[in-house]
């Protein structure tokens, strides 16, 4: 009967009521059970079906949301018109598409930071000064999980378990068990690492640029991540060996400019931190700054290479252009151009995706079955491992979309468990589908599964320490 008196109230009242109900979120009609609901909720699910099988299919994740996310708002527009509304639609795509565009430039100018370390040697030097040490393989299993959980709140999960899966790939690679343990090791190191960090992964970036929690706070689940991860650890060890690989001869040194780079880009982040903290801008026109200013010294990397290049008759910097002539090697926009373009414009079909589908009432619905249903505690943890088969953002953009009322433990155990929980199946994360490719054939779905109960069992625990550890944050609702 309500439902029915708010949906009469919204056609009467007409176009200005409905602009202010996209302000407020108040009146919005529930449109679940009509035609339109029903097949946005379809092609939703039908889209991130193909997103799930895209290494059988070869298709990159990004096509089939975007496509989604078109089609449904075009059924979220025919919906409210049907009802004489044309005003809800259009006020409701804007704020997604502000809420995407201050993530995509975010990560823009990260992923360009990333970029240019690499192309630097940063991440070679590292690999070759592990690699060349003789470590026994225990020894080189906890220095790359230990590496993993504090590179990865710096650079991304992704990144973090790629650079330390080819160091396991390089010291024992004969030796398929160790590479087995020490890639599942650095899957649950890189996803525990980012959890505590709004840089380490991208829904603690979500988090944060959302306000729920401030950037400081985060650190209050630094030791539940820990432990997330040194359980499941050292279980593992005792299956590793301790026989020492053959060292190996490599060694890289980094190219000029890379440390300055590295600091630029601490310095970047503090830039974001402060608009946060204490403009109250939002922290991608920090980041932006930050990528200003590297636009800057990379122009003097660049004159600098280039006069080298030409007063050397022997080109000893081995600089060539994209014609394979000679030029210089340092250019930021190749950089930029070396984005993970099918990642960030699947954040956008993602982001589309669910909030038309947040318009059609569905989030209200999942949210009041959930946080209502089972409770804050319940659902946080129910949502960790849903990350574990779904991908964690599309999980936790709808958990900030529904705006569940909860305290700020309730906050910071959901950015745990959605950050960890990805780990339980190495679908379940960036970091795992990353070095399934890396180590094909060797690290595979079945393998991990088989050590999930030892995962499950650093997330019990971190979760149990949450509960411990941060009680007081639990009586402050937000």
């Amino acid at each position: 009967m309500l439902k029915t008196l708010l949906f009469s109230l919204l056609v009467i009242a007409g176009p200005a009521a409905s602009a202010a109900a996209a302000e407020t979120g108040a009146l919005r009609p529930d449109l679940t059970a009509t035609f339109y609901g029903y097949l946005g909720l379809a092609l939703f699910v039908l889209a991130y079906a193909l997103v799930i099988v895209e290494e059988k299919f070869h298709m990159r994740k990004s096509k089939p949301v975007m496509v989604a996310a078109g089609i449904i708002w075009v059924l979220v527009a025919l919906a409210y018109a049907q009802i004489g509304d044309i005003h809800t639609a259009h006020a409701a795509i804007r704020e997604n598409l502000v809420e995407y565009a201050e993530l995509f430039l975010f990560l823009l100018a990260a992923m360009t930071y990333i970029n240019s370390l690499e192309e630097r040697n940063v991440f070679k030097a590292l690999r070759g000064g592990l690699v060349s040490r003789g470590f026994s393989l225990r020894v080189i299993f906890w220095l790359t999980g230990l590496l993993a959980f504090f590179i990865s709140p710096i650079a991304d999960n992704l990144t973090t378990a790629l650079l330390m899966g080819a160091v396991v790939m390089a010291v024992g690679r004969e030796n398929k068990r160790f590479v087995v343990l020490s890639c599942i090791n650095i899957v649950v190191a890189a996803n525990a690492g980012g959890a505590f960090s709004p840089f380490g992964d991208i829904t603690t970036l979500m988090v944060w640029q959302k306000g729920r929690v401030d950037f400081f706070e985060f650190f209050a689940i630094f030791v539940p991540a820990l432990i997330n991860w040194l359980i499941p650890a050292f279980i593992m060890s005792f299956a590793v060996g301790k026989e020492k690989p053959r060292p190996l001869e490599e060694t890289v040194s980094m190219k000029y400019g890379a440390r300055r780079i590295m600091l630029l880009f601490l310095l970047t982040i503090a830039t974001a931190v402060c608009f946060h903290n204490f403009l109250h801008l939002p922290p991608a026109v920090g980041m932006m700054l930050g990528l200003g200013l590297l636009s800057l010294f990379s122009y003097h990397i660049k004159t600098r290479e280039h006069r080298i290049y030409f007063e050397t008759a022997d080109n000893p910097l081995n600089l060539t252009g994209q014609n394979g002539e000679g030029a210089p090697g340092f250019d930021l926009f190749r950089k930029i151009a070396k984005a993970e373009w099918d990642t960030l414009l699947f954040f956008y079909g993602v982001i589309l995706c669910v909030g038309g589908l947040g318009q059609f009432g569905y989030l209200a619905l999942a949210s009041h079955a959930m946080y209502t249903g089972i409770g804050a505690t319940g659902a946080n943890v129910l949502v960790g491992m849903l990350s574990a088969v779904i991908d964690n953002i599309p999980v936790m953009y709808a958990v900030l979309t529904m705006n569940p009322h909860m305290s700020h433990g309730q906050w910071l155990l959901v950015t745990l468990t959605a950050g960890v929980g990805g780990s339980l199946l190495s679908i379940g994360s960036a970091a795992g589908v990353g070095l399934m490719g890396t180590a094909r054939g060797t690290y595979t779905f079945f393998r991990h599964l088989v050590w999930m109960p030892v995962i499950a069992l650093g997330y019990a625990g971190a979760i149990v320490a949450h509960l411990i550890i941060n009680a007081a944050h639990f009586t402050d609702f937000h």
